[in-house]
Protein backbone atom coordinates (compact mmCIF):
# COMPACT_ATOMS: atom_id res chain seq x y z
CA UNK A 1 0.00 0.00 0.00
CA UNK A 2 2.44 2.53 0.68
CA UNK A 3 4.92 1.71 -2.27
CA UNK A 4 1.42 2.40 -4.39
CA UNK A 5 0.95 5.51 -2.84
CA UNK A 6 4.57 6.83 -3.01
CA UNK A 7 4.24 5.87 -6.78
CA UNK A 8 0.74 7.59 -7.35
CA UNK A 9 2.72 11.09 -5.43
CA UNK A 10 5.38 10.98 -7.88
CA UNK A 11 3.12 10.44 -10.54
CA UNK A 12 1.04 13.23 -9.40
CA UNK A 13 4.56 15.64 -9.14
CA UNK A 14 5.52 14.21 -12.68
CA UNK A 15 2.48 14.95 -14.34
CA UNK A 16 2.03 18.33 -12.85
CA UNK A 17 5.26 19.44 -13.04
CA UNK A 18 5.22 18.49 -16.79
CA UNK A 19 2.13 20.24 -17.49
CA UNK A 20 3.54 23.41 -15.55
CA UNK A 21 6.93 23.34 -17.95
CA UNK A 22 4.77 22.70 -21.20
CA UNK A 23 2.15 25.86 -20.43
CA UNK A 24 5.12 27.93 -20.07
CA UNK A 25 5.35 28.12 -23.64
CA UNK A 26 1.78 26.76 -24.92
CA UNK A 27 -1.49 28.35 -24.07
CA UNK A 28 -3.59 26.00 -22.26
CA UNK A 29 -5.98 24.14 -24.57
CA UNK A 30 -8.92 24.31 -22.08
CA UNK A 31 -9.61 24.76 -18.52
CA UNK A 32 -12.04 22.93 -16.23
CA UNK A 33 -14.14 26.02 -16.07
CA UNK A 34 -14.13 26.01 -19.53
CA UNK A 35 -15.38 22.62 -19.82
CA UNK A 36 -18.22 23.24 -17.53
CA UNK A 37 -19.41 26.23 -19.73
CA UNK A 38 -19.42 23.78 -22.96
CA UNK A 39 -21.54 20.98 -20.83
CA UNK A 40 -24.11 23.69 -19.51
CA UNK A 41 -24.40 24.98 -22.86
CA UNK A 42 -23.07 28.22 -23.44
CA UNK A 43 -20.17 27.45 -25.14
CA UNK A 44 -16.29 29.16 -25.02
CA UNK A 45 -15.29 32.37 -26.79
CA UNK A 46 -11.54 33.12 -26.63
CA UNK A 47 -8.57 34.69 -28.57
CA UNK A 48 -5.35 33.99 -27.42
CA UNK A 49 -3.56 37.19 -27.45
CA UNK A 50 0.64 38.06 -26.91
CA UNK A 51 1.33 40.10 -23.75
CA UNK A 52 3.30 41.79 -25.91
CA UNK A 53 0.23 42.98 -28.23
CA UNK A 54 -2.07 43.61 -25.29
CA UNK A 55 -2.10 47.39 -24.23
CA UNK A 56 -0.35 48.25 -20.85
CA UNK A 57 -3.31 49.28 -18.99
CA UNK A 58 -4.73 46.49 -19.15
CA UNK A 59 -1.88 44.35 -17.16
CA UNK A 60 -2.43 47.40 -15.20
CA UNK A 61 -5.85 47.44 -14.65
CA UNK A 62 -5.78 43.95 -13.55
CA UNK A 63 -3.27 44.54 -10.90
CA UNK A 64 -4.89 47.86 -9.72
CA UNK A 65 -8.02 45.69 -9.62
CA UNK A 66 -7.02 42.27 -8.00
CA UNK A 67 -3.11 42.32 -6.55
CA UNK A 68 -1.59 45.93 -5.88
CA UNK A 69 1.78 43.95 -4.88
CA UNK A 70 1.60 41.21 -7.87
CA UNK A 71 5.48 42.56 -8.74
CA UNK A 72 6.69 42.23 -4.92
CA UNK A 73 5.42 39.16 -3.91
CA UNK A 74 5.89 35.29 -4.52
CA UNK A 75 2.74 33.97 -5.34
CA UNK A 76 0.87 34.91 -1.80
CA UNK A 77 0.23 38.15 -0.29
CA UNK A 78 -0.24 37.50 3.33
CA UNK A 79 -0.46 41.35 4.04
CA UNK A 80 -4.10 41.51 1.59
CA UNK A 81 -4.47 37.70 3.45
CA UNK A 82 -4.14 39.23 7.03
CA UNK A 83 -6.51 42.25 6.01
CA UNK A 84 -9.23 40.25 4.48
CA UNK A 85 -9.66 37.81 7.27
CA UNK A 86 -9.68 40.69 9.66
CA UNK A 87 -12.39 42.51 7.83
CA UNK A 88 -14.58 38.89 7.52
CA UNK A 89 -14.24 38.55 11.05
CA UNK A 90 -16.32 41.66 12.01
CA UNK A 91 -19.37 39.50 10.93
CA UNK A 92 -20.07 42.76 7.53
CA UNK A 93 -20.55 41.60 3.89
CA UNK A 94 -17.08 39.09 3.11
CA UNK A 95 -14.81 40.85 0.78
CA UNK A 96 -12.56 39.26 -1.68
CA UNK A 97 -10.09 36.77 0.10
CA UNK A 98 -6.56 38.07 -0.82
CA UNK A 99 -6.41 35.40 -3.89
CA UNK A 100 -3.34 36.80 -5.72
CA UNK A 101 -3.26 36.82 -9.44
CA UNK A 102 -0.70 34.32 -9.37
CA UNK A 103 -2.86 32.29 -7.07
CA UNK A 104 -5.76 32.40 -9.29
CA UNK A 105 -4.24 31.59 -12.27
CA UNK A 106 -3.34 28.78 -10.86
CA UNK A 107 -6.80 27.82 -10.47
CA UNK A 108 -8.22 28.64 -13.66
CA UNK A 109 -5.67 26.44 -15.78
CA UNK A 110 -5.45 23.60 -13.47
CA UNK A 111 -8.18 23.65 -10.81
CA UNK A 112 -12.13 23.46 -10.63
CA UNK A 113 -13.85 26.31 -8.60
CA UNK A 114 -14.42 25.22 -5.63
CA UNK A 115 -13.40 22.46 -3.49
CA UNK A 116 -12.91 23.56 -0.22
CA UNK A 117 -9.47 23.22 1.71
CA UNK A 118 -8.53 20.29 -0.73
CA UNK A 119 -8.61 22.30 -3.61
CA UNK A 120 -6.84 25.60 -2.23
CA UNK A 121 -3.89 23.27 -1.06
CA UNK A 122 -3.66 22.27 -4.36
CA UNK A 123 -4.02 25.60 -5.75
CA UNK A 124 -0.79 26.62 -3.21
CA UNK A 125 0.89 23.84 -4.90
CA UNK A 126 0.65 25.26 -8.30
CA UNK A 127 0.87 28.61 -7.72
CA UNK A 128 4.27 28.07 -6.02
CA UNK A 129 4.81 25.82 -9.71
CA UNK A 130 4.18 28.60 -11.67
CA UNK A 131 5.75 31.54 -9.88
CA UNK A 132 9.44 29.55 -10.02
CA UNK A 133 9.33 28.05 -13.66
CA UNK A 134 6.81 31.00 -15.56
CA UNK A 135 7.66 33.51 -13.84
CA UNK A 136 5.44 37.14 -13.34
CA UNK A 137 5.44 37.98 -17.01
CA UNK A 138 4.10 34.72 -17.77
CA UNK A 139 1.82 34.40 -15.23
CA UNK A 140 0.24 37.87 -16.53
CA UNK A 141 -0.41 36.82 -19.74
CA UNK A 142 -1.77 33.20 -18.68
CA UNK A 143 -4.38 35.18 -16.73
CA UNK A 144 -5.25 37.89 -18.87
CA UNK A 145 -6.02 35.36 -21.53
CA UNK A 146 -8.09 32.58 -19.18
CA UNK A 147 -9.82 34.63 -17.20
CA UNK A 148 -13.49 35.01 -17.47
CA UNK A 149 -14.77 38.31 -18.20
CA UNK A 150 -18.66 37.05 -19.11
CA UNK A 151 -20.57 33.92 -19.39
CA UNK A 152 -18.86 31.82 -21.87
CA UNK A 153 -16.26 34.49 -22.62
CA UNK A 154 -12.37 33.84 -21.69
CA UNK A 155 -9.28 36.72 -21.63
CA UNK A 156 -9.53 40.15 -21.79
CA UNK A 157 -9.15 39.99 -25.81
CA UNK A 158 -12.38 38.29 -26.15
CA UNK A 159 -14.07 40.22 -23.30
CA UNK A 160 -12.88 43.48 -25.94
CA UNK A 161 -14.22 41.89 -28.48
CA UNK A 162 -17.34 41.36 -26.83
CA UNK A 163 -18.18 44.58 -25.23
CA UNK A 164 -16.35 47.12 -27.45
CA UNK A 165 -15.95 45.68 -30.60
CA UNK A 166 -12.41 45.69 -31.41
CA UNK A 167 -9.45 43.89 -29.80
CA UNK A 168 -7.28 44.52 -26.85
CA UNK A 169 -4.18 45.47 -28.55
CA UNK A 170 -5.54 49.25 -28.32
CA UNK A 171 -7.57 49.78 -24.93
CA UNK A 172 -8.74 53.40 -23.22
CA UNK A 173 -7.99 53.40 -19.41
CA UNK A 174 -11.92 53.17 -19.00
CA UNK A 175 -12.19 49.92 -21.40
CA UNK A 176 -9.35 47.98 -19.51
CA UNK A 177 -10.70 48.88 -15.92
CA UNK A 178 -14.36 48.03 -17.15
CA UNK A 179 -13.03 44.60 -18.35
CA UNK A 180 -11.08 44.57 -14.97
CA UNK A 181 -14.03 45.45 -12.67
CA UNK A 182 -16.31 42.30 -14.01
CA UNK A 183 -13.25 39.52 -13.15
CA UNK A 184 -14.17 38.78 -9.91
CA UNK A 185 -17.70 37.97 -10.77
CA UNK A 186 -17.86 37.69 -14.21
CA UNK A 187 -21.32 36.00 -14.71
CA UNK A 188 -22.93 38.53 -12.62
CA UNK A 189 -21.21 41.98 -13.94
CA UNK A 190 -21.74 43.33 -17.04
CA UNK A 191 -18.24 45.69 -18.40
CA UNK A 192 -20.56 47.44 -20.77
CA UNK A 193 -22.91 50.15 -19.60
CA UNK A 194 -21.96 48.65 -16.39
CA UNK A 195 -24.21 49.88 -13.08
CA UNK A 196 -24.29 50.51 -9.30
CA UNK A 197 -21.19 49.01 -7.61
CA UNK A 198 -19.63 47.87 -10.78
CA UNK A 199 -19.84 51.31 -12.36
CA UNK A 200 -18.26 52.46 -9.37
CA UNK A 201 -15.36 49.95 -9.04
CA UNK A 202 -14.20 50.34 -12.48
CA UNK A 203 -14.48 54.66 -11.86
CA UNK A 204 -12.17 53.34 -9.01
CA UNK A 205 -10.04 51.14 -11.00
CA UNK A 206 -9.46 53.29 -13.92
CA UNK A 207 -7.86 56.38 -11.30
CA UNK A 208 -5.61 53.45 -10.08
CA UNK A 209 -4.15 52.82 -13.36
CA UNK A 210 -2.15 56.03 -13.00
CA UNK A 211 -0.93 55.05 -9.75
CA UNK A 212 0.62 51.70 -10.90
CA UNK A 213 2.15 52.62 -13.93
CA UNK A 214 3.76 55.96 -12.22
CA UNK A 215 5.10 53.51 -9.03
CA UNK A 216 6.00 51.25 -10.90
CA UNK A 217 3.95 48.36 -9.65
CA UNK A 218 3.68 46.92 -13.16
CA UNK A 219 7.89 46.92 -13.66
CA UNK A 220 8.10 43.07 -13.42
CA UNK A 221 6.01 42.94 -16.57
CA UNK A 222 8.23 45.69 -18.01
Amino acid sequence: MAFLLLKAILLFLAVSIGMVVIYKFVPPPITWTQIGDVVSGHGVTKRWMSIDRIDPDMPRAAIAAEDARFCSHHGFDFTAIEQAYARNATGKKKIRGGSTISQQTAKNVFLFQGGGYARKALEAYFTVLIENIWGKRRIMEVYLNVAETGIGTYGVNAGAMRYFKHDASQMSPREAAQIAAVLPLPKKRAAIDPRGFTRRYGNAITARIGTVRGDGLDACLR
